[in-house]
């Protein structure tokens, strides 16, 4: 068998063993069936030098990012603003060393 063989079925059997990775389900844990605005929860965790607050409720998502002094702050721009997203509203607010993003959608 010439290199090209054995690199083909090599390849195959690369893409034979790949599976998908668990993902963490929400909706799991809270009890409720669909996606994130038909269910209530909240979870609370660091990521780097940052805190990140993650809560939602029927129709509704907020995610609150707070970083000391800015250190580990990842968003460039600053100020206030709101727009669409299909049926959604997004307000986000980003200072130094805060970042919230508000989400209300109707139903």
């Amino acid at each position: 068998m010439n290199t090209w063989g054995i690199l083909g079925v090599g390849m195959i059997l690369a893409i034979g063993f790949v599976t998908p990775a668990p993902c963490d389900d929400r909706r799991a844990t809270s009890g409720s069936q669909g996606r994130w605005w038909r269910g209530d929860w909240k979870e609370e965790f660091w990521n780097g030098p940052c805190a990140v607050k993650l809560e939602s409720k029927r129709g509704e998502f907020k995610r609150e990012i707070k970083c000391k002094d800015g250190v580990g702050a990842g968003w460039r721009e600053r100020g206030t603003w709101e727009f669409r997203d299909g049926p959604c509203t997004v307000k986000v607010e980003a200072k130094y060393d805060e970042y919230k993003e508000e989400v209300k959608c109707d139903q």
